[in-house]
């Protein structure tokens, strides 16, 4: 009997393989990378081709070094990178690079599209602001530019739809894929006929929505000696990567929620409802659990705040940290302890990408406010993770204020390693933080949860709490709560007054 799940991750940077046994436990992994095009100003785009290269190579690779043969995987599954645009043929090939959810080139198309739907009726209906970073723009695009291409395209699908396609045969996506393409109706669980009219697309260039642990198909015998695996391997749909976290992270009950710490960095519910924030700020995708839907907010630069701040104010750190060995953000983490919670009265404003939640303003900047010639670098690296912790906390208020009620949060990423940063965000946030046990693996988690119940390997999604358990928790200090509710106004106005100031700097950007 066929005992492990084979679950793929296509990120941006590339695919990580993983492989878990029956009884969750995570065997091995492998990653393959590839790379992204940028073409032109806010164009990102990759080869498909890429990608099933990356799938086959890593499947390979990781059945090799595991000791574990393709008669022992029991379902190939997937997450992978949302909002993008894949036009196949009939036979699952694809007929152009893709157009991956970084692209931000069809803003003339959400526009179009906003003139037959208000906005805020699509905000309502699909989750999600109507934004050329979703796909229904980038569709639309290509029925602009290439018009050719979007008349022969079979289906336009997402990154792990065109593999599963390549596998199977089966043009199929799960809901929480489909609600990131501002075409579908969480309401009704189907592509919105409202939309598609006003926006002239045909239902049938669209692929079938199915459950993310439903089984839709098998490996194709003309495909699985070049994937590494038995033809008639079962394929479970599996879900967007967002998604594919939030089960990884064990948020799957309502009530419960994760913050992913990464070079952006997220905060997620599980509702059974989708929540609408009458400012926009948050957005909505459907759920891995069927029934259950993940509200959201992102912010551009969590990680990549302190990364600059690595980069650039901290050589001594790292010229330690090298000596010894060790990360130079443990290196940072330790000069940051020096200072106290309010870093001596130093904001820092992390929109050093410009910013999605909670302000949705392309031209924010980021910047350091009450600095002061007694301020030391311990000050700014703490003011960093305070600033970032802040920006999430307003994201979280916002969930509050439409009656979310949440007393914890699971911590995911690269960037929940580091206890003063856990210590910050539990006391900005006013609740326990619960580090997991695996912080790095919860999108693949998700993926290979979904696979295993689909093929009856695993009883059911309650299954993710035991697969990935809350390996420390973090309570608020009280003294430090106390300077942060203090400060959090301060922090929120502060953004308002530059609004002026980022619009003129960006006049000024314009004319160069």
């Amino acid at each position: 009997m066929a005992t492990h799940i084979l679950a793929h991750d296509l990120g941006t940077t590339g695919n990580k393989a993983t492989l878990y046994d029956a009884a969750g436990r995570l065997v091995g992994s492998a990653f393959y990378p590839y790379a992204t095009e940028y073409a032109h100003t806010n164009w990102a785009e990759q080869d498909p081709e890429d990608w099933w290269e990356a799938v086959c190579v890593s499947t390979k690779q990781l059945l090799a070094k595991s000791g574990v043969g393709g008669q022992d995987v029991a379902a190939i599954t997937f997450s992978g990178q949302m909002m993008g645009c894949v036009p196949l043929d009939r036979e699952a090939r694809p007929l152009r690079k893709a157009i991956i959810w970084a692209d931000q080139r069809a803003v003339a198309q959400a526009a179009w599209v906003g003139e037959r739907v208000p906005f805020d009726e699509v905000y309502r209906i699909t989750g999600h602001r109507l934004s050329s970073s979703y796909s229904l723009a980038k569709i639309l695009w290509l029925r602009d530019h290439q018009p050719e291409i979007a008349r022969r395209a079979y289906k336009f699908t997402h990154a792990k739809d065109a593999i599963v396609a390549r596998l199977t045969g089966a043009f199929v996506t799960d809901p929480s894929d489909a609600s990131g393409m501002n075409l579908y109706d969480l309401a009704t669980g189907a592509w919105s006929p409202r939309i598609l009219g006003a926006a002239e697309i045909d239902p049938a260039q669209l692929p079938e929505v199915v459950p993310s642990s439903a089984v839709v198909g098998k490996v194709r015998g003309s495909v699985a000696d070049e994937v590494g695996v038995p033809a008639g391997t079962p394929v479970v749909i599996g879900g967007g990567d967002g998604a594919c976290a939030a089960v990884g992270a064990g948020v799957v009950a309502e009530g419960s929620a994760y913050n992913y710490v990464g070079s952006s960095s997220w905060i997620a519910l599980a509702t059974k409802a989708p929540i609408y924030d009458p400012d926009y700020k948050t957005f909505t995708f459907a759920h891995l659990v069927p029934g259950m839907f993940m509200p959201v907010g992102t912010m551009q630069a969590a990680g990549a705040s302190y990364q600059w701040t690595r980069d650039q104010l901290c050589p001594f750190e790292v010229q330690a940290a090298e000596t010894l060995r060790i990360s130079p953000y443990e290196m940072m983490n330790i000069q940051a302890s020096g200072s106290p919670p309010g870093a001596n009265g130093l904001l820092f404003l992390p929109y050093l990408m410009g910013e999605r939640s909670p302000h949705w303003n392309p031209k924010a900047r980021g910047g350091f406010v009450g600095l002061t010639i007694r301020h030391t670098r311990a000050d700014v690296i703490r003011a960093v993770m305070e600033g970032v912790a802040m920006n999430l906390r307003v994201i979280l208020d916002a969930f509050r204020a439409q009656g979310a009620d949440v007393a914890a949060i699971r911590l995911i990423g690269g960037g929940a390693r580091g206890r003063l940063w856990n210590q910050i965000m539990a006391d900005v946030y006013g609740v326990p933080v619960q580090r997991l046990a695996i912080l790095q693996e919860a999108t693949s988690m998700g993926a290979a949860l979904a696979g295993g119940i689909g093929v009856g390997l695993y009883p059911g999604f309650s299954m993710a709490e035991a697969m990935n358990p809350v390996a420390a928790t973090i309570d608020p200090d009280p003294k430090a709560q106390r300077v942060y509710e203090a400060m959090l106004p301060i922090f929120r106005q502060t953004y308002e007054a530059l609004i002026p100031v980022y619009d003129r700097l960006a006049e000024l950007e314009g004319s160069e």
